[in-house]
Order: C-alpha cells, then structure tokens, then sequence
C-alpha cells in the first residue's frame, strides 16, 4: 500500500518544478540567430544589453518559446515580461488542473492543484501585468499597477511570513495579502497625487518563511530574499525614485538588502517589524530615508528585538536609539492593519510613496520626522 499510494504521493514532483526545470534546461541550450542566451541568473546589465540588442520580433519569439524564463529576468523590459507570464500562468494552470485529477496523488495534494489551477487562471486574467512568476515549490509572483516605464515614483509591497501563490491574493481580508496592500497603497497614491505618474509592485518575488517558527526567526531566507530585492530594485526605471514599504518579516529582507540597493531607492519604510538586522540606521548602510511604524496593539512588539547565535534580527526599528522617522499608524489594527483605507499608515505611506513629505504625520505629533526633507515649499 506504501508502493503504491503514499510513496508516489510524497515522492512525486509537483508541477511547477517540473516546468521551470524544463524551461531552465531548453533556455541554456537555445540560440537565437546563432547567439546563445544570457544564463537566467546573469546580471540586470547583461539582461538589458540582450534584449537592446533584439527586434520586436526575436524577443516575441524568446516570450513565447521560453516564458518561463524570460518573465523571470530581471532586467528584460516590463512589458514583454507581462506577455511571457501570461503564457507561462497559462501552462502552469493546465498542468495544475491535471494533478487536481491525477488518482495517483493524495486528496489533500489533488485539492492544492486545483487551487493552485484557479489562482494561475485568476492572475491571467486580461489587464494584470504580472512582472514575475516561478510556480516552483510554493510559488513567486510580482504584480505591477500603473505604468511601470513612465512612473516617476514607484513603490514596492515586500511581505512577510506565508507570502505565497496562494496567499498573494485574498476576497476576504483583502489588505492583508500583497496584491490588497499594493491595490491600497496605489489608490491612495492616486488620491493623493492625481497628475503625479506613480506605480505600485506586490512582489513576493522571494520564498517567504511559514508561520512564526524557526525560519520566521532567522535571516537565512531573508538573505535570499535580500539577493532577489537587490535584484528587482536594479531592474527599475533608474531615472524614477523608488520607495520599499516592508511589512513583517519583509523588513528583516529589506534590511539586509539595503546595504546593496541602487541609490534610485530613495526611501524605505518598515511596517510591524521584528528588526532588520542592524543595530542602527547606520549599521544599515544606505543612502535612502529609513521610516518606520508600529500600531500599539501589535503582538510584533513582544517579540524580543535582539540577535544572538543567528536567532532574532536586531534592534526595534520604533525605538528611539534606532535612528528611523517614526510614522503615525492612527488607526491600524494589530499586526495586519498597516494598509487598511482610512489608517494614518496608509495616508502616510502614499505621501512617501508620491513625495509629498510636508503633511507626514510623525508618531510624535511634530515634524521631528521630516526635518532635514526637502520638497517643494518646504525644507
């Protein structure tokens, strides 16, 4: 009975590793008019140089021959990757709807498949510009609002703890998802800059820990997702000023990636942080604006902010000694609030995110936030 059912159920390659394997393997055998591809995981500069270097209709050819790849690269134009990904969310979705019907698999794993089938169908539908998207193990996606090329201000989601395919977006609870946080955050910016050109990017582009346990409370897979967010950030419109709103977990990999982002990240504001490795603002080595906010009711402030033998993440990025500009959260709830419509967080972070500095509203109840800001008509 183990041979035949729970041995093939366990052992078994889910789906999405299977494709991107696949599509791994063709890509670094290809050739496009005798000229080898650039390896997936070459660097933003060699990615861009590439495809400069293709017409219309050989980068077509690479989307469609290799879209799980190509939507993959960093560095490749935005709206090319939004067509390689719809096709790949295409095929994935096929693939999942056959496991949700392979009597080979558990229930529980033919349940996951098809919802995994109805998210890829979800993500495809016709006006999303998906940026990013790696079905393997529990999945990577980045999704863009607004007009990625011509935004003057881009701001990017980064979440935290059970960020996943499934989990990217909710109907209930809808802020507390990436694509709610970034839908949020993008009709706020709008609101309050309506001529401004601004775009908004969830990106759970990173394999985010599982609950609160050991991976939670460590930085090993921060440190990748740091590599990946360093990586994103280079890929951005170099002439735009980008802002990072980390919530959770999402601030240990924005602090550990600070160090190496591009100087285009002029701010980066943490949410519900348990710590971002670093002692101080300074420790954290960037040039960028470092804001940070808790709401009084958040359990995270329990969390002893320390590091010690690999386990926790530093200092409170709240406390005074940390160096951050301290943000009002008037009106968020708990630890999943932050981008609720209504909040003083949300109001707060859509004025970072379109640079409209001088109405901030500081945690103090002063201007002690922005002091040393200029913007227009003021500092």
């Amino acid at each position: 009975m183990l041979a035949t059912t729970g041995w093939t159920a366990v052992h078994r390659p889910d789906a999405g590793s299977a494709l991107r394997a696949a599509a791994l393997a063709a890509w670094s055998a290809a050739r496009i008019e005798g000229r080898p591809l650039p390896p997936a995981d070459a660097p933003v500069r060699t990615v861009a140089r590439f495809f400069a270097g293709l017409d219309g209709s050989q980068r077509a050819r690479l989307a469609e021959g290799y879209p799980l790849v190509v939507g993959n690269l960093d560095g490749a134009p935005a709206a090319l990757r939004y067509r390689a990904n719809l096709r790949a969310l295409e095929q994935a979705a096929r693939a999942e709807e056959s496991r949700s019907r392979d009597v080979g698999l558990s229930p529980a794993d033919r349940t996951t498949a098809g919802r995994r089938a109805h998210r890829f169908e979800s993500l495809a539908q016709p006006g999303r510009q998906i940026l990013a998207f790696d079905p393997t193990g529990g999945g990577r996606v980045a999704e863009v609002l607004g007009d990625l090329d011509r935004a003057d201000r881009v701001s990017v989601i980064v979440p935290g703890v059970d960020t996943d395919v499934l989990t990217f977006e909710r109907t209930q609870r809808r802020v507390t998802a990436p694509v709610g946080m970034a839908q949020a955050l993008y009709e706020a910016e709008r609101t309050a800059a309506p001529a401004a050109r601004t775009a908004v990017i969830a990106w759970a582009g990173y394999t985010a820990p599982t609950g609160v346990g050991m991976d939670a409370a460590t930085g090993r897979m921060a440190m990748d997702g740091a590599v990946r967010l360093e990586s994103l950030a280079a890929a951005l419109p170099q002439d735009a000023s980008v802002a990072l709103f980390c919530h959770s977990y999402g601030s240990v990999v924005c602090g550990v990636a600070a160090h190496a982002l591009p100087r285009s990240v002029s701010d980066v504001v943490v949410a519900g942080s348990p710590g971002m490795r670093a002692g101080s603002v300074a420790e954290l080595g960037t040039s960028a604006r470092v804001w940070a906010t808790r709401d009084a009711g958040d359990w995270i402030a329990d969390v002893p902010h320390l590091e010690l033998g690999g386990l926790g993440h530093g200092a409170d990025p709240v406390s005074p000694g940390f160096g951050a500009r301290l943000l009002s959260a008037a009106g968020a709830r708990n630890h999943t609030g932050y981008f609720e419509p209504g909040t003083g967080s949300l109001d707060n972070f859509a004025k970072i995110g379109t640079g409209a500095f001088g109405s901030i509203v500081c945690a103090t109840g002063d201007d002690a936030c922005r002091r040393g800001i200029s913007w227009p008509g003021g500092e």
